[in-house]
């Protein structure tokens, strides 16, 4: 079973890019999130023309939204509006047949804003409470899941090109961190990245648009693949495709792929 995450900034706008993906790849499932489509335009005849007949879309109008198509079937568990604002920022599925019992939750946390004080920008205060919410949740977690998306926080001080100038940049300030370490803790959550690609080897999935990204090589580690500790020991290769990055018109992340033996 191969499952991969992607933050795709525009299905539509890069719905090419989708595709040669999923040609290249091939994995059963994918997540996609900042999808910025309403459900109904969701572009659903490139997925069903490659074997993506199973699809679970929260979207919304040019914002947001997330994603999960599949090869392997699975039905919709759960739709949380963790931040009680109706932006559509997460949907779950339980995988049926191959793979059968286990649940992937699919989910883009806010980015936050740009300064890091919730009494300044409501933003960052509304991404801890979602964080925060997520981690009561993590709490009553009882079946293998595997949590995967734009997380927009880069927990380790080898996940940025530069830990020490980015430390009040929001996605790398210590108040994020130490509350993805809290929603980590309440499960116990395993960070295949970091499993696969221990720290401190390069693992970046995002880059800005506003440097050139490859000669200054000023990533993020923001996209990430969880799973819970009866389901990590399954998991058997992880890698982030790189190669996205150099498409014409690329999003600014890259997609993660793990693989299982279920």
């Amino acid at each position: 079973m191969k499952i991969a995450t992607w933050n795709i900034n525009s299905v539509r706008l890069r719905i090419d890019q989708v595709e040669r993906f999923l040609t290249e790849h091939a994995p059963d499932v994918l997540c996609l999130q900042e999808i910025k489509v309403a459900e109904h335009l969701f572009p659903h005849e490139m997925f069903e023309r490659l074997g993506y007949a199973y699809r679970a879309i929260n979207g919304q109008k040019g914002y947001h939204g997330v994603a999960t198509v599949s090869k392997v079937p699975f039905t919709e568990c759960s739709r949380h509006d963790w931040q009680d604002n109706g932006e559509a920022r997460h949907v779950g599925v339980e995988l049926q047949g191959e793979g059968k019992g286990m649940v992937v939750e699919n989910v883009y946390i806010p980015a936050g804003g740009d300064v890091p004080d919730r009494e300044v920008n409501p933003k960052f205060g509304q991404k801890l409470d979602f964080l925060g919410r997520m981690t009561e949740w993590a709490k009553t977690v009882d079946r293998p899941t595997l949590i995967v998306g734009d997380f927009n926080i880069a927990p380790l001080e080898c996940d940025v090109y530069d830990h020490k100038a980015l430390l009040k940049v929001v996605s790398h300030t210590p108040i994020e961190v130490e509350t993805l370490g809290r929603f980590q803790d309440a499960l116990g959550w395993v960070d295949l990245g970091r499993q696969f690609i221990p720290a401190p080897e390069r693992n970046y999935s995002w880059w800005s648009y506003r440097s050139y990204w490859r000669q200054k090589d000023q990533g993020r580690r923001l996209d990430h693949m969880w799973a819970s500790p009866d389901l990590a020991p399954k998991a058997t290769a992880h890698c982030f495709v790189e190669e996205t990055r150099k498409w014409e018109k690329p999003s600014d992340h890259v997609p993660l792929i793990t693989e299982f033996a279920l």
